[in-house]
Formats: structure tokens, sequence, C-alpha cells
């Protein structure tokens, strides 16, 4: 059971199996209840995830989820961001367009990490707590930082240091 902060557009947000979602959940694809959106699924969330107290997920084009997937608490997922190219309009009226966001099965995404549009994250991936991901990380990686950075990968069976 869970009880969201905000939810709208379900009809384009698919969530797999055996799967929980912490309360105080932002879920959302597009920008207002009632949107049409241009793809079907905008979110996907695959089986036996977990996803954290206070996070948010708001897609508007693409959000792909894989399965075993979990989060901490206060963690956010978009696949777009406000831009401000034009300074004579507020933020809120500007924005970029959508790049996609995968995040590998098996991963976990530590207490309030954000994922940036655009990233991939790769299958058995640790991001630690607070961190920004702002670009791809490789399957069997554990990233750590703003902006968030390899420190380690598994490779050829041993966790090998990255520099």
């Amino acid at each position: 059971m869970w009880k969201p902060t905000t939810i709208f557009n379900e009809q384009y947000i698919h969530i797999g199996e055996n799967t929980l979602i912490g309360p105080d959940i932002s879920l959302s694809a597009g920008m207002v209840p009632g949107q049409e959106c241009i793809t079907n699924p905008v979110v996907t969330i695959g089986d036996r995830c977990l996803i954290g107290r206070g996070s948010g997920i708001v897609g508007h084009f693409s959000i792909e989820i894989g399965d075993d997937v979990w989060t901490g608490h206060n963690v956010y997922i978009t696949d777009q961001n406000h831009g401000y190219e034009d300074v004579s309009l507020p933020i809120s009226k500007q924005s970029q367009p959508e790049r996609a966001v995968k995040i590998g099965s098996g991963s976990w995404l530590g207490y309030g990490s954000v994922v940036l549009p655009g990233v991939t994250i790769g299958e058995h991936c640790v991001i630690g707590a607070n961190s920004v991901v702002t670009r791809d990380v490789p399957s069997y990686s554990v990233a750590v930082g703003v902006p968030a950075r390899v420190i380690k990968r598994y490779i050829n069976g041993s966790w090998v240091e990255v520099d």
C-alpha cells in the first residue's frame, strides 16, 4: 500500500509485480493531470522494486527502471529539466528537450540521489547517498559525488578502484 503525494496520468505509468512504493511519493507522467503524452508508457518501474519514502519520479518522455531496483528515501529521477535560454521569460516557462533515463536491474540508488535527463545507469550499480548523476554509469559500478563519478568497478571477478 502506498500513499502518493502526487500521482497523475496513471495510464502512462506501469508498475511491475511485487513492487513497493513508499509514502509521500511524487509519481507523474507529463506536466499536468489529463495531459496526453507522446509515449506510452512514460514511466516504467520493474518487478520487485522498492521506491523509498519522499521520492519523486517525474517523466515526460521515458523513464525505465529495471527489476529489483531499490532506492533510499528522497531520490529524484527525471527525464526533463528547465531551460534558461531566454532571460526575459520565467524559468517555469522554459524547458529543455526530454532525454530518456534508464536504470538497470539490480541497482541501488542511495538516499537523496538525483538522476538527471539522458542518463543510463547500468545493471547492478550503486549510486551513493546525495549523488547527482549527470552522465552514464557502466554496469557493475559504484558512483558517488556531485556530479557523480565512478570510483569502483567490478571487472573480471574483482573490484577495481577507479581514479
